[in-house]
């Protein structure tokens, strides 16, 4: 009888499957990660910017359904030309190692603005509890400060929310890109979704792991122990 171990396809589709599932594993705790390198950067918000219209840290508290409203308003004040990035700062821990700009939402801006000046050349709004910061990376799009004149921002993740809606239609209106904020959508089925992200990461792995420790075995099946007689 010919030992499935001296199988050469046996052994290389084994380490093939065995590659895949590290692969996998390494995915999925990066992207469970993610999050939390972003926030021990210098400053999270940078980064987000750099390539997505809104940075919304967890911390923010706001609605899904505001979230939702938030970006389809952004994404259709784009569609118009008008070029706008929003980052929504909750507490001091969402800026990072510059917690020293915490409540100072135009100093902040204009340190947000130099970090993005390679990558971006549009307006940029800051949003924080106690106010916001205007600023524009491009002398032919100016902003209009008095637009924002009389938003109050509620206390709690609902209150930025509606200030940041209010905001960035006042900010687009005044530019002539009037959009009307989108109607909120039911999002109760698809709440907690993003909680869910890891525990599917982590249940894809283990069943890759079963998948990939069972193939091993069919490829090298325990052999019996020398030097014991089997009785019969």
């Amino acid at each position: 009888m010919t030992d499935s171990t001296d199988n050469p396809n046996r052994r290389s589709a084994s380490g093939l499957l065995a590659r895949v599932v590290a692969a996998a594993i390494i995915s999925a705790l990066a992207a469970a990660s993610f999050s939390a390198f972003a926030r021990a950067d210098g400053d999270p918000a940078s980064d987000v910017l750099a390539t997505q219209p809104l940075f919304l840290p967890q911390d923010a508290g706001i609605p899904l359904a505001q979230q939702n409203q938030l970006t389809g308003l952004l994404g259709a004040v784009a569609s118009t030309g008008y070029q706008f990035r929003v980052a929504i700062i909750a507490s001091s821990t969402d800026l990072g190692s510059v917690t020293e700009l915490w409540r100072q939402p135009q100093t902040y801006v204009r340190f947000l603005g130099q970090e993005l000046a390679l990558v971006y050349r549009g307006r940029l709004l800051v949003i924080m509890p106690n106010g916001f910061g205007l600023e524009s990376l491009n002398p032919a799009a100016p902003t209009d400060p008095a637009a924002l004149a009389g938003i109050r921002i509620p206390t709690g993740g609902a209150g930025l929310g509606t200030a940041a809606l209010t905001a960035v239609q006042r900010l687009a209106d005044a530019s002539g890109h009037s959009v009307p904020i989108p109607a909120a959508a039911a999002t109760t089925t698809a709440s907690g979704s993003g909680d869910a992200i890891p525990v599917i990461a982590f249940a894809l792995g283990a069943a890759l792991i079963a998948v990939a420790w069972g193939a091993s075995l069919r490829a090298r099946p325990p052999r019996p122990r020398r030097g014991k007689a089997s009785s019969t």
